[in-house]
């Protein structure tokens, strides 16, 4: 087997690793949302968020984009339109995922702020971003 794919092999892995995450923070956040602060649940829930982000979503997504970005170089994809969109969905997963860092700090810190009917609708920004990733991916649209 080639660098090229196992290179490729690691970036599956960690886009898999990441997405799981960022589909699963927003849903512990809608069940956290029915706790009161201080309470043995949400103690318990703060642990899970913080250890989500901390341990699995944040080295997954460096790990994505660098064997991504260097899957891109290597396979030329740079100039390719298809790449350019998937890039720019890729950006937005990583402000996404931005967002749900800020929001666990500031739950932690000053509790929830928002309801769990605003975090159900907020699980959904992932999914419809994969949609595209996916088929730029597999079908390649734009040359």
């Amino acid at each position: 087997m080639t660098l090229y794919l196992w290179i490729k092999v690691l970036h599956v892995l960690a886009i898999i690793s990441w997405m799981a995450g960022l589909l699963y923070l927003p849903r512990l956040f809608v069940y956290h949302a029915g706790e009161s602060k201080g309470g043995a649940t949400s103690n318990l829930f703060e642990i899970m968020e913080y250890r989500l982000l901390r341990f699995i979503m944040n080295p997954a997504m460096i790990v994505a984009w660098a064997s991504g970005l260097w899957l891109a170089y290597q396979a030329g994809y740079f100039l390719r339109g298809w790449f350019l969109v998937k890039l720019g969905f890729v950006v937005a997963m990583t402000a996404f995922h931005m967002f749900l860092a800020r929001e666990r700090r500031l739950i932690a810190d000053e509790g929830l702020r928002r309801n769990a009917r605003y975090y159900r609708i907020v699980n959904e920004i992932p999914t419809l971003i994969m949609i595209v990733v996916v088929t730029m991916v597999v079908l390649k649209p734009f040359h």
